[in-house]
């Protein structure tokens, strides 16, 4: 009996002792900050030393100690209700493992990611990131997980999800822009789940060329050998972003043994661990692979890719907007009424998928009071509104509710396939009705600016105007060379025209031709301008305003054979 109070005694001191060494080690010191420092203070200075100390990039000694210090650290800082704890009791309150990692049966370091010993965690040898691209002799690797009701295995929940995607929390009026968001359950889901379970495709030469090149749709891509150690963990990762971003993005893997090819031909080719890219549309049209290098976590990585979603829509004035309901490039237009300050997700990913058939616009409106939402026919927000490539305005959707956003993106695609096949319709029959194919010539405005005169535009035919009378002769002039056939009229590609042509009201809009000429063309009662967006550059016709003579002008311009000038200034319309 004696020997077991002696023992029991000499385990709890130990136990004390070790408690005691596990939180000697102060978290605010460890990353470098102030007790009152905010969360991105702190944020800030964990990625600075997570970096410098990473020890896959720190070879020193004591490096992946450190490592270990400072990930326990900002485990404990970054959350809330863990540092309020540690500032009140001084520890987290049932978190112990805070501090350089203790040995395990695997003879390695544990780094807890959220909740302590039992919970989310993944255990590394002493020499696993420096073998992660070796051969042979690498200690075990481990990744595992909360259970079904637990905590989320990367740190965030569906509350986090929804307070990103659309404003708000599940069920407690969550906004795309005023769209309610649930979570909403299936017979047989668990709590915590983020939908149906998300697969990772293998992706050939054949799959990247057909599904992903330049196909509108978002992807997060897996480069690896099966050799690396750590592709698993990595894809842990990508399943748990993909999960919560259904429907916005597809997930990829590229094994670059048996597809050596098309990683060598895409850059991609994983070094001493797996790479992870983004095939993104940020910065134009044309899709092209950004790599990842943040942190192995999956809010960041989530993060980065909200950040390189489509980009197609632009942001506009509704007040200004209608007066350009006659959309050009034969296009229809839709535009995205919501009371959010920036783009909603789900509008950008519909601008990608479908940006080859629709000119994609939005605009932040207070609420359906506002007399220019009034007058457009909405009474509930958030709504989407469409103009036929013939100025035929339609309410598509008003008072739009999600229950989550892949549904949505299913339900808003079908709703502008509808409208695209009614487009079509309507441009078949305005054809019978005008044998010529006559159309309207559209009065250029600050809404339509980029669309008829941008940069996306080679030739741009601008036909000034200060009077009713010799805006009908400009307008039938040009009606009659829009249809015909000069040289690079059209562009298959896309369906839209190389060359546009416009109507100005120089009366309303004299300063607009200041850029071209000091004067603004005031001497004269009608000019027609062709402008060159790409270059800056101009030509003015000083002919006789005959059908004949414009058209000859006009081929000279397709030709090169005209003199071009810089423009004084860049035109803008006000």
């Amino acid at each position: 009996m004696g020997n077991r109070l002696v023992l029991w005694i000499f385990l709890s001191a130990l136990l004390f002792f070790l408690t005691m060494e596990a939180t000697t080690i102060d978290p605010y010191k460890v990353l470098g900050v102030e007790r009152n420092a905010s969360q991105r203070e702190i944020q800030k200075a964990f990625h600075k030393l997570s970096l410098q100390y990473h020890p896959d990039k720190n070879k020193n000694k004591g490096a992946q100690a450190k490592f270990s210090e400072i990930n326990n650290a900002y485990e404990i800082l970054s959350d809330e209700e863990k540092r309020k704890n540690y500032d009140t009791y001084g520890d987290e309150k049932g978190s112990p493992g805070f501090g350089a990692g203790s040995p395990g049966d695997h003879g390695g370091y544990t780094y807890f990611t959220n909740g302590g010993p039992g919970k989310n965690q993944f255990t590394y040898g002493p020499s696993d990131w420096q073998s992660m691209g070796g051969q042979g002799g690498s200690k075990s690797f481990s990744f595992s997980f909360g259970g079904p009701s637990g905590p989320s295995s990367f740190g965030f929940g569906m509350d986090d999800i929804f307070s990103n995607l659309f404003g708000g929390k599940p069920g407690g009026g969550g906004q795309f822009g005023g769209f309610s968001g649930s979570t909403g359950s299936r017979p047989g889901s668990q709590p915590g789940s983020r939908g149906s379970p998300v697969s990772i495709s293998a992706i050939s030469s054949q799959v990247y060329k057909k599904e992903i090149v330049d196909q509108g749709m978002t992807w997060l891509l897996l480069s690896y050998t099966p050799s690396l150690k750590g592709h698993q963990h990595v894809e842990s990762v990508i399943k748990e972003v993909a999960s919560s971003l259904q429907g916005a993005l597809k997930i990829g893997s590229i094994n670059c043994e048996t597809e050596p090819s098309l990683c060598k031909d895409l850059g991609i080719y994983p070094r001493r661990m797996p790479r992870v890219f983004v095939y993104s549309y940020k910065v134009s049209e044309r899709g092209s692979l950004v790599e990842y290098d943040g942190d192995w976590a999956a809010k960041p990585l989530k993060m980065f890719c909200q950040d390189h979603l489509p980009r197609f829509s632009k942001r506009v004035d509704v007040k200004h907007f209608e007066s350009s309901t006659v959309t050009v490039h034969k296009l229809p237009s839709v535009v995205l009424l919501s009371t959010k300050k920036d783009t909603p997700v789900i509008w950008r990913v519909l601008s990608g998928l479908h940006h080859n058939h629709f000119l994609f616009y939005n605009a932040e409106v207070n609420d359906v009071s506002d007399p220019t939402v009034k007058k457009l026919g909405v009474d509930a927000l958030p709504a989407i509104i469409g103009w036929l490539s013939n100025g035929e305005k339609h309410v598509l959707k008003a008072g739009i509710t999600i229950k989550d956003m892949k549904s949505a993106i299913n339900e808003l695609s079908a709703l502008l396939e509808g409208f695209e096949k009614k487009n079509k319709k309507a441009s078949s029959s305005q054809a019978k009705k005008s044998p010529t194919g006559e159309k309207q010539i559209p009065l250029l405005t600050e809404s339509n600016f980029d669309a008829l005169c941008g940069e996306k535009t080679p030739v741009c035919i601008i036909g000034a105007f200060r009077s009713s009378k010799e805006r009908k002769k400009l307008e039938s002039i040009l009606n009659t060379l829009s249809q015909k056939s000069l040289s690079r009229q059209q562009n298959s590609a896309d369906g839209r025209d190389s060359i546009s042509y416009t109507l100005l009201d120089a009366s309303k809009k004299a300063s607009f031709l200041n850029a071209f000429d000091k004067a603004g063309f005031k001497s004269l009662d009608k000019v027609l301008v062709a402008y060159k967006p790409r270059r800056g550059t101009f030509a003015v016709f000083e002919g006789e305003m005959t059908t004949e003579e414009v058209e000859r002008f006009i081929g000279s311009v397709l030709n090169g054979d005209i003199r071009f000038t810089k423009t004084r200034q860049k035109p803008v319309l006000k």
